[in-house]
């Protein structure tokens, strides 16, 4: 037994080491859509839900696309923190190797780095209900000065959105 518990611990050790992330996203899962925040900045929250299928684009993936995608910058280190507001849900990004389950009342962390520009899918992978294959999770990566840009457009249309209020 100890021969096999030594090298598995020394793996779990090795695979519990979190990088300096350049972003931290949090996600909450709700039924039946998710909920995002960067934390990095400041007011940056959205909910995503998927499109209905009377409402797709040509170019849009039915029961794979969502109105508002989660925009991450490419070459950098990500934290994701999960979790749920109301069952255990599973946010999945296959081509990510990224599958980390919500769970009302905890708080999740995993890490995924992304090398090329391009978008991901996903879905919620856990029985959440009877529409739990309707959560997509798309993400865009896109190159770190278009983030910026995409961050500071975001900021400014959020100023201007109060002033009117």
């Amino acid at each position: 037994l100890l021969f096999i518990a030594f090298p598995s611990l020394r793996l779990l050790y090795l695979l519990d080491e979190i990088n300096e992330p350049l972003i931290t996203l949090k996600t909450i899962g709700h039924q039946w859509y998710w909920s995002y925040e960067y934390s990095d900045f400041m007011n940056i929250e959205f909910d995503s839900y998927m499109i209905p299928t009377n409402e797709l684009n040509l170019n849009n993936f039915r029961l794979l696309d969502v109105d508002n995608r989660i925009i991450l910058p490419m070459n950098s280190q990500i934290r994701i923190l999960v979790t749920a507001a109301d069952v255990i849900h599973s946010w999945t990004i296959p081509a990510l190797g990224v599958k980390i389950d919500g769970t009302p009342g905890r708080l999740n962390q995993t890490n995924f780095f992304m090398n090329r520009p391009g978008l991901f899918y996903g879905q919620c992978s856990e029985i959440c209900g009877a529409n739990h294959s309707f959560m997509p999770i798309v993400i865009e990566s896109i190159p770190t000065n278009f983030f910026i840009k995409w961050v500071m457009n975001y900021s400014n249309s959020l100023d201007d959105w109060k002033q009117v209020m």
